[in-house]
């Protein structure tokens, strides 16, 4: 059994993945990507936007210096433009200025270009043309422009610097580049590595449940991230489920132990009549007593079936606005006479109306149940306190009895099914009749609290009032 259970996990444990089947790897693989891009389009806006920056500062400084020659030209005429340009040509104000004047029959009036470069027809279109300037080659960012007179008149830069720069900021582009791709490699495998790191945490905990070790948990590193909150939730959940474990182990001890008795006796007692009995009435009083104990065993198995519905809620669909008040009193009429035979006073105390929305049958088991322990042990002389009043919105239903009671160390485990104090143990009972009224008050979504009533056990069903219009 314990190989064929050993194989079962084995085969429904997942297969080794690959590298890039893995959910760690995707997710540090789309990280890179989107910081990576991220990166890379940062960087070539930033390229872009300086070269065009440079590109229109160029192109202003050209378009100034044309403005300014034509004037020269309106206002002096030829040899006033000549003179402007001999200015320029001899100043250093503009190191990178390119000059050209072209007469009417296509001869080169004056300027820095050894020609007029091939190529270059159309007014105010802008060039960008390799060029031989003052004998040494050059890139020129050229404008011409045919004057009135029809000379034509060509206006540049030497963008050579301007070239270099480009190259520079493309190379720390690729640089740059570079870097943010190995910053992103470096990001994901640290985002593959925390990935892992804590589903790996889960899957060796959640492994080791599954092999049978429930006492394991999943560690919690203290940042109080979204790792900390998940393995804060599954410790919760396992620990859930530890209790629920622990209450099925007992559930099943105590059904072993409580009922191994009377199904013993019952065997007995049929096997002696059936190696005894000398007549038929031994016989039959024989299998009477032995339906007696085999009913008490059902008794226990409907118990257990009612609390388990109750549990599941399967009794709501028959809740309905009542008033427990004339339920009370009919308990209280019924109980009274068992409560004389036995010598005990019923102290009965019941304001009305008392709305409730639920139902009816539970809250009368309910009840029944805490009156017949009640009942079950206070003394002969004593009394019992029995009560209902409406407080604070809400309904509360107190049974107080004079008995031994529940020590306070054993009241939180008393609703548990089939728990007996010690006090209780030689009393006839299942140990189920606090778990019932347990049930019940919380499928109401009240409480059942259990006190000290110094002496004996007080008990208070509190249930939210029904305070709806009619």
């Amino acid at each position: 059994m314990a190989r064929s259970s050993a194989e079962r996990i084995k085969r429904q444990r997942p297969a080794r993945r690959g590298l890039w089947r893995s959910a760690g790897v995707r997710f540090a693989l789309v990280y890179a990507v989107v910081f990576g891009l991220s990166a890379f389009v940062l960087a070539l806006a930033l390229w872009y936007s300086a070269l065009n920056l440079l590109q229109r500062q160029v192109q202003a400084s050209i378009h100034a210096d044309f403005q300014t020659l034509i004037e020269h030209d309106q206002m002096g005429g030829l040899p006033s433009l000549e003179a402007a340009i001999q200015e320029r040509l001899a100043g250093s104000l503009t190191p990178d200025g390119i000059y050209l004047l072209k007469g009417q029959n296509g001869q080169v009036l004056m300027g820095n270009l050894d020609q007029w470069p091939a190529g270059m027809s159309q007014d105010n279109a802008w060039y960008q043309l390799s060029v031989r300037r003052q004998g040494v080659a050059s890139i020129a960012l050229l404008q011409m422009q045919k004057m009135p007179d029809g000379s034509s008149l060509l206006v540049g830069r030497d963008v050579r610097m301007r070239t270099k720069l480009r190259n520079v900021l493309r190379a720390g582009l690729i640089w740059a580049l570079g870097l943010m791709i190995a910053l992103g490699i470096l990001g994901a495998v640290l985002i593959r590595s925390l990935f892992q790191r804590t589903i790996r945490a889960i899957s060796v905990t959640t492994g080791a449940i599954a092999r049978g070790d429930i006492t394991r948990r999943v560690p919690v590193t203290g940042v109080g991230d979204e790792f900390d909150e998940l393995a804060v939730t599954i410790n919760d959940m396992l620990d859930r489920i530890a209790r629920l474990m622990d209450g099925v182990r007992q559930v099943s001890n105590a059904i072993a132990h409580d009922l191994r008795t009377p199904v013993t006796r019952a065997r007995a007692r049929l096997e002696d009549a059936a190696l005894h009995a000398r007549s038929a009435e031994e016989m039959q009083a024989a299998i009477d007593r032995a339906t007696e104990d085999l009913d008490g065993i059902v008794a226990v198995f409907e118990a257990l079936l009612r609390i388990s519905e109750i549990e599941a809620g399967a009794r709501r669909a028959a809740f309905a606005s009542l008033d427990l008040a004339p339920v009370l009193l009919d308990l209280d009429e019924l109980y009274r006479a068992v409560a004389e035979e036995r010598e005990i006073t019923l102290e009965t105390e019941i304001d009305a109306p008392l709305m409730v929305f639920g139902d009816r049958e539970l809250m009368q088991q309910a009840v029944v149940n805490l009156l017949d322990n009640a009942l079950k042990f206070s003394p002969p002389g004593s009394s019992i306190r029995f009560s209902a009043r409406l407080a604070h919105g809400a309904v509360q239903i107190v049974v107080a009895d004079r008995g031994p009671g529940i020590a306070e160390a054993d009241r939180k485990r008393a609703t548990e099914r089939f728990f007996r104090a010690e006090a209780a143990r030689s009393t006839a009972g299942s140990g189920l009749g606090l778990s019932l009224v347990s049930a019940v008050a919380q499928l109401h979504n009240g409480t059942l609290h259990l006190q000290d009533n110094e002496p004996g056990l007080r008990a208070v069903i509190c249930l939210p009032a029904d305070i709806s219009p009619d």
